[in-house]
């Protein structure tokens, strides 16, 4: 078995492994290199910009874009489209300039704290029961349909002789009959 033997073409590479927070290491403010990740090209820069695979993944949750099949477009409300004051009746500005934070804050506070509780619990219950239906039609469904479809090509094959044989004909003559008729429409 041939083995790398040490001094032979070897390079020595230097990694800095200290902590990039410290302040007094980068006084003149440059972002440190890192020797281990190679700095993409300017064409591999802007593929990563624009390439839909890293906008929308399935592994990296979107921060900026969270809703960008608009799936919940119809829970876009806002103050007016909830609470409005016809110009016949109206409350005090002051009213409804606190009234209009309040609904807002509460509105938003409110769903984070309820996120908060309940998106852990439902994205891991979302999540298993996708991954067990999932599983099962992909190893239980998928073969049993394939199975059956294997076993009943002659049926289809049969089905089809027969559709050719028996009913085209008698559709195709009935067309052709019917295909003479015309109707007109007369105001008396």
């Amino acid at each position: 078995m041939d083995s790398v033997r040490k001094g032979e073409d070897s390079e020595e590479v230097e990694i800095d492994l200290g902590d990039s927070s410290d302040p007094e290491e980068f006084e003149n403010e440059e972002e440190p290199q890192t020797l281990w990740k190679a700095q993409p090209s300017l064409e591999e820069e802007e593929n990563i910009h624009t390439s839909t695979l890293v906008e929308i993944s399935d592994t990296k949750p979107l921060i900026t874009a969270r809703d960008p099949r608009g799936i919940n477009d119809c829970l876009k409300v806002t103050f007016e489209d909830v609470i409005a004051e016809p110009v016949s009746v109206r409350s005090g500005d002051r009213v409804w300039i606190w009234s209009h934070a309040l609904f807002e804050v509460c509105r938003v506070w409110i769903y984070r704290v309820l996120s908060v509780l309940l998106a852990i619990p439902m994205s891991v219950l979302s999540g298993l029961l996708f991954a067990i239906i999932n599983c099962f039609h992909i190893w239980m469904v998928s073969p049993c349909v394939q199975c059956v479809l294997i076993g009943t090509r002659w049926l289809q094959s049969f089905w089809s002789i027969m559709l050719q044989i028996l009913v085209a004909p008698l559709l195709t003559s009935a067309g052709k009959c019917c295909g003479g008729l015309s109707v007109h429409l007369a105001k008396e």
